[in-house]
């Protein structure tokens, strides 16, 4: 068994404390008495009051999770549908052109992006708001969720899907009642990739988004731009509260749910 060196322990310590170090000082200071963020004067939870009067916030953050959520959402099915077909359709007319339009936004810069999304709402004259958003999200989530999907496909026994049906399911049964309960801790990665990649989003969304439209991150943008205030400090310390306790159930039900499925699939597989 090799044991932790010195160098490697030291290393480990440093990388850690460069990227969580600052987000525990922003933490810290989020309780901060004084206006300025960079002078403690005393222990204090006023900010966190102030933030929650703070109706343009507030109004941010509704709108982002409300986008985050549905674009996850429609990522995830369309994601998980283009991977079944990337894998389980086998060589067809086009196939090579449509996994580089599945995986191109995976290495499109985001400004090209958001750019030619802009170009496509104005040229079909949709106005720009939360559901020109949604679609730019969806559209370069549905990506990732492909991948990760694909990559538990591979590894799929489809031994298990030809039993199903010899009992007497259809296709569509054999998806649902077999393919989709195993591949199941996949598709709630993939969604909780999609929804954190939308609620991080900034560049594409700038280009996408409308007046009465503005997400979290456009908005902490323009704040910043104009100093960073005790509000901004205490916003983020929910924002890592909720993502920290949002890991940390996802965590448990994913890893839940492969330990079902697995022991689901070795049943089948022994009574197959």
């Amino acid at each position: 068994m090799n044991k932790l060196s010195p160098f490697n322990a030291v290393s480990l310590t440093l990388g850690f404390a460069f990227l969580y170090l600052p987000m525990l000082i922003l933490v810290v200071y989020s309780f901060n008495e004084s206006r300025l963020v960079t002078v403690w004067a005393g222990f204090s939870t006023k900010w966190y009051g102030e933030l929650a009067r703070n109706e343009a916030f507030l109004d941010a953050a509704w709108v982002t999770i409300r986008v985050a959520f549905f674009s996850s959402t429609i990522a995830t099915v369309l994601g998980t549908i283009a991977a079944y077909v990337l894998v389980r359709g086998g060589r067809f007319f086009g196939r090579t052109l449509f996994s580089g339009m599945i995986y191109a936004p995976l290495v499109m810069p985001e400004v090209i992006t958001g750019l030619s999304l802009l170009l496509l709402f104005i040229g079909i004259g949709l106005d720009r708001g939360i559901l020109t958003i949604v679609l730019a999200h969806t559209t370069f989530s549905m990506c990732y969720v492909s991948v990760v999907v694909s990559s538990r496909l591979v590894t799929f026994d489809q031994s298990l899907e030809e039993a199903a049906l010899d009992l007497g399911c259809s296709p569509a049964e054999a998806f649902r009642l077999v393919t989709l309960p195993i591949i199941a801790p996949a598709v709630i990665s993939g969604w909780l990739l999609a929804f954190t990649l939308s609620l991080d989003d900034l560049v594409i969304a700038s280009f996408t988004s409308g007046p009465s439209a503005t997400t979290l991150p456009i908005k902490i943008f323009s704040a910043v731009r104009l100093g960073v205030t005790p509000e901004i400090n205490a916003l983020s310390t929910i924002m890592i509260g909720i993502v920290t306790v949002g890991v940390i159930i996802a965590s448990i039900s994913t890893k839940r749910a492969r330990v079902k499925a697995e022991a689901d699939e070795r049943l089948a597989q022994r009574t197959a």
